[in-house]
C-alpha cells in the first residue's frame, strides 16, 4: 500500500512551510553551483570550459548537459507554480514576479535543449544559444537569471513570514511568524 499523495491544497496549507524550505534548499544548492563557477572564472582565472562548479568537477557531463539545465529550469517553474497558491497579498505579488521571470528562463532553456537535440543553432552559432545569450555571455546571463528570480522569491518569503493583519487573516498556512 502506497502513502497518500499530498494534494495541492494541502501543500499550500499544512505543508507550505516545509515545502518552501525544501524548495529553498534546492534553489540555494543551484546558486552555490553558479557562485562556485563564477569564483573559478573570476577569482581563480580558470578558463570557462574548465570552470564547472562543484558537481561539474567530478561529473563534467553535468555542465554540458542541456537536459540537466532544462530539468532544473522546469523544477523551478513547477515549484513556483505549485507553491504560489499559499501566498497572499504582497508576498503573492513578489512570488508571481519570480514565476514570470522563471517562465522566460524556462523558455530560454527549452530553446537551448531543442537546439542541442536538433543540431541546429540560433543565429548560425556553433553551439546552442539562447535569445538573450546573443547579447550577454552564458555564464553571466545565468548568474543574472538566477539573481532576478531569487531576489523576488526572497522578498516574497520574507513578506509571507511577516504578513500584514489583512494578509494573515486570509493565509491558510502556518508560515507567518507570531506577532511580537
Amino acid at each position: 500500500m502506497s502513502a497518500p499523495a499530498i494534494s495541492r491544497s494541502t501543500l499550500n496549507e499544512r505543508h507550505h512551510k516545509t515545502a518552501l524550505g525544501v524548495f529553498l534548499v534546492i534553489v540555494l544548492a543551484h546558486w552555490a553551483e553558479h557562485v562556485v563557477q563564477a569564483i573559478q572564472i573570476y577569482a581563480l582565472g580558470w578558463p570557462v570550459p574548465e570552470a564547472r562548479g562543484l558537481l561539474g568537477l567530478p561529473f563534467p557531463w553535468l555542465v554540458t548537459s542541456e537536459w540537466m539545465h532544462y530539468g532544473y529550469a522546469l523544477v523551478m517553474l513547477v515549484g513556483l507554480i505549485l507553491l504560489r497558491p499559499g501566498f497572499t497579498g504582497r508576498s503573492r505579488t513578489w512570488w508571481t514576479v519570480a514565476l514570470a521571470i522563471q517562465f522566460w528562463h524556462h523558455i530560454e532553456h527549452l530553446l537551448l535543449l531543442i537546439q542541442a537535440l536538433s543540431g541546429t543553432y540560433l543565429a548560425g552559432r556553433a553551439a546552442p544559444t539562447s535569445v538573450i545569450q546573443l547579447v550577454i555571455p552564458r555564464v553571466e546571463l545565468h548568474l543574472f537569471y538566477n539573481a532576478v528570480v531569487f531576489a523576488p522569491m526572497v522578498v516574497a518569503m520574507v513578506l509571507h513570514r511577516r504578513p500584514r493583519l489583512e494578509e494573515r487573516a486570509v493565509m491558510r498556512c502556518d508560515c507567518a511568524l507570531q506577532p511580537a
